[in-house]
């Protein structure tokens, strides 16, 4: 094998290796963010349920109330 083409095999490796560390970062980064997206949309289902929890203890939505004499 050729000196040109053992350093051009040897330089195709080393960007192998670092292009498989980067998609393993990518992997994380992606896999993390996937868990902060469905925490969050827990977090948004149980706001939701408060809320309506809220209306219904006060008696209904807003829209059920008549508009003030000034309206």
């Amino acid at each position: 094998m050729s000196d040109d083409l053992a350093a051009r095999l040897e330089a195709l490796e080393i960007r192998v290796a670092y292009q498989d560390q980067v998609l393993e970062d990518l992997n994380q980064t992606i896999t993390s963010q996937w868990k902060d997206i469905d925490r969050l949309r827990r977090e948004m289902a149980a706001l939701a349920d408060r809320v309506a929890q809220a209306e219904r203890g006060a008696g209904g939505e807003a829209e059920d109330e008549p508009p003030p004499p000034h309206y």
